[in-house]
């Protein structure tokens, strides 16, 4: 496995950093689903989604970042084809998931917002647990395809990848044709990536249709200022994959597309709990409930999240 980060002498700047937003994504999307668990008030399809995408986040960054931070600390960078083939595999499911999982929450939105006399009604608690599920099986479908697509695969050559199995540098280094390998991601980023964006745009261009005829400034204000934390976020992921995933292996470029991978890898899981949750008043007094902290403010919240675990 090759080094993310080529300059020896900062390695240890290098894995504080990955250290820091590793602790900041789990500990941070494990106290959203704890508190989503545990306080009635936050039993909504809203936050319902927003559990799963922080079980996304931790599933992700669970996968990959602590083989990450071991090759960080020994000299000795390798990973055995089993793990390699484990690591595809679930990094390959929380993303596809994720992908999907955004546009039912934008779905969610739109119903709440420019549908609101109909939403209790097809919002229902069977509804939510069957979205989850298409979701997942979705995401499980398509990183199953492309494992059991890697596996009949030889590899030779230099054998060198970047910190993480993940599917363009792995059919790089494939001795075999990898066509059928490129036309399947192609295809799951056409319906995955592609799709769901186009999807998550549309609801989101009737959301701000919606809004922008509400009356009162403050309620533009508020709306917007959710909406626009979302779309940050979908378009900061969606760019990325998209990037990555769209285009034949005789393209992709180690150098150039390690730091786009850290984008949706680790810096995504980590913004995660801070624009969905943590800006919520409604989270915020859940948290002062579960942790014994009922007169810290947001920003002492923040700094618990570096702690340890």
């Amino acid at each position: 496995m090759q080094e993310l980060f080529d300059h020896p002498y900062l390695q240890g700047l290098f894995f504080d950093t990955v250290l820091c937003l590793f602790v900041v994504a789990v500990k941070g999307n494990s106290l959203i689903i704890l508190a989503i668990v545990f306080h009635l008030p936050l039993h909504t399809p809203m936050y319902f989604f927003i559990a799963n995408l922080a079980l996304i986040d931790i599933l992700c960054t669970s996968a990959i970042l602590p083989k990450m931070m071991q090759n960080l600390m020994h000299g000795k960078k390798t990973i055995s084809f089993d793990s390699c083939m484990a690591q595809l595999f679930t990094f390959s499911l929380s993303s596809g998931t994720e992908l999907v999982l955004l546009t039912a929450m934008a779905f969610d939105w739109y119903m709440a917002i420019c549908r609101p006399l109909s939403y209790v009604i097809v919002m229902t608690n069977s509804v939510c647990i069957a979205l989850a599920a298409i979701v997942w099986a979705v995401g499980a479908i398509s990183s199953l395809v492309h494992t059991l697509l890697m596996l009949r695969l030889h590899f030779c050559g230099s054998n060198f990848i970047w910190h993480f199995c993940e599917i363009p540098p792995l059919l790089a280094l494939s001795c075999t044709s990898a066509y059928l390998n490129e036309v399947m991601v192609f295809i799951a980023d056409v319906f995955l990536a592609m799709g769901n964006f186009l999807l998550t745009g549309m609801f989101f261009a009737f959301i701000s249709s919606s809004i922008l005829k509400i009356q009162s400034s403050e309620g533009k204000r508020r709306a917007f200022s959710t909406c626009s934390s979302h779309l940050v976020v979908v378009d900061l992921y969606y760019s990325a994959i998209i990037y990555t995933y769209i285009r034949l292996t005789s393209s992709y470029s180690l150098n150039k597309d390690k730091l786009v991978a850290v984008l949706y890898m680790i810096v995504t899981p980590a913004l995660n709990p801070l624009i969905y949750s943590l800006r919520n008043k409604e989270v915020k007094v859940t948290f002062r409930k579960i942790l014994p902290l009922e007169r810290v403010s947001l920003k002492r919240i923040g700094l618990t999240l570096l702690g340890p675990l």
